[in-house]
This record gives structure tokens, C-alpha cells and sequence, in this order.
């Protein structure tokens, strides 16, 4: 056997232990197709246009949500409420609306006009842009309406992330870190807005 070649099997060698010992690559298993939720608003269907009740043109009070279809294996459920068209940073991410978390793994709901506070007393916490609140749509009247993404994860984990700690945008990357690997189930609810003309 050449030089050549024993040089390229003990590359090869070194390689295939590599990967079997990374974390999420060769040890990566299949998992299952992930449950769809069922999440909607009596406020406004999916894809239709916010009411300025619930944007910051109106009274800025949360939209109500209902969803099902969760496993009941969940333990938690994180909600995360961002402008799609409002591009931040370095252009891959985008404004915070709302995240909402350590919601109990039995709820089904939010009521309409969620009280402000980083953590109420059944143990929500949640944050946005502006603070820990629910911030409605505000997409200006010169552009087109702006698409505001509701997206709801089922969670096998309760989230322990500490409200306010952190900034909105770093609370967010940390969440989405924390969850990653652990949802059971995902729904989504797009609504539209756009401020009225003067």
C-alpha cells in the first residue's frame, strides 16, 4: 500500500469518527411528522385584515386566540407574534410583536386583552419590541399591508427563560434556542394591517 493511500484511509478513519461522535449528525434520528395546531381568532380569519382594535391605530388590546390539537404530552405552549414585512438587523430577522411564554400545557386560549406585567400570576411570562405587553400592528398607510405571523409551539419542556432579563430581540434567539428540539406541535395565524390613509 502506498504512502498516498494510507494517508487517505486514516483521513477517512478520522472522519468517520468525527461524525459519529457530533452531536445531530450521523446519530440523527428520523423523528416523526410534527402535529399541526389549529390555531385561530374569533377577531379575524386567517389572512384577513387585523381590526384596528387590536392595532396600535386602535386600542392596542391582544386579539383573542384558540387553538387545539395539541398532544397530550404537551407542557408548555410558546407563542411568538412577529412583522414578516418588517425586516431587522441584518435583514434575516424581523420586528417582535409579542412572545409569549411558560403558558401551562393545558391552556387552549388567550383571552382577549391580556394584561401587561413580564410575568402574571399564573406564570405567562411575555415581552415585546416596546415592553411586556401585547404590541398591535402599525404598518404604515404608504406601503402595503404588512403580514403579522402568529406562530404557536407545543412544547414537551416548560421554557425557564427569566422575563425581562435578556433585550426583546436576545429573548426571542434564546427561547427559539431553548425550544429547539422540543416542539410536539405547531400552528399558524397570518393576519394583515395597514394604517388608515390620512
Amino acid at each position: 500500500m502506498t504512502r498516498r493511500a494510507t494517508r487517505w484511509i486514516a483521513l477517512a478513519g478520522g472522519l468517520a469518527v468525527a461524525l459519529s461522535t457530533a452531536p445531530g449528525l450521523l446519530s440523527a434520528q428520523p423523528r416523526a411528522p410534527m402535529r399541526v395546531l389549529s390555531l385561530t381568532s374569533s377577531a379575524f380569519d386567517d389572512g384577513a385584515l387585523i381590526p384596528a382594535r387590536h392595532a396600535q391605530t386602535g386600542r392596542d388590546v391582544s386579539p383573542p386566540l384558540a387553538w387545539r390539537g395539541a398532544p397530550d404530552s404537551t407542557r408548555s405552549f410558546v407563542l411568538v407574534v412577529h412583522d414578516a414585512d418588517a425586516a431587522a438587523g441584518d435583514g434575516t430577522d424581523d420586528l417582535l410583536h409579542w412572545l409569549v411564554w411558560n403558558i401551562p400545557g393545558t391552556a387552549n386560549s388567550l383571552p382577549e386583552g391580556m394584561a401587561a406585567g413580564a410575568q402574571l400570576p399564573n406564570g405567562v411570562r411575555q415581552i415585546s419590541a416596546s415592553g411586556p405587553y401585547y404590541r398591535g400592528p402599525a404598518a404604515p398607510a404608504s406601503g402595503p399591508a404588512h403580514h403579522y405571523v402568529f406562530e404557536l409551539y407545543a412544547l414537551d419542556i416548560a421554557v425557564s427563560q427569566a422575563p425581562a432579563a435578556l433585550p426583546p430581540a436576545l429573548t426571542r434567539a434564546t427561547i427559539m434556542r431553548a425550544i429547539s428540539g422540543h416542539v410536539l406541535a405547531k400552528g399558524v395565524l397570518v393576519g394583515r394591517y395597514q394604517r388608515p390613509a390620512p
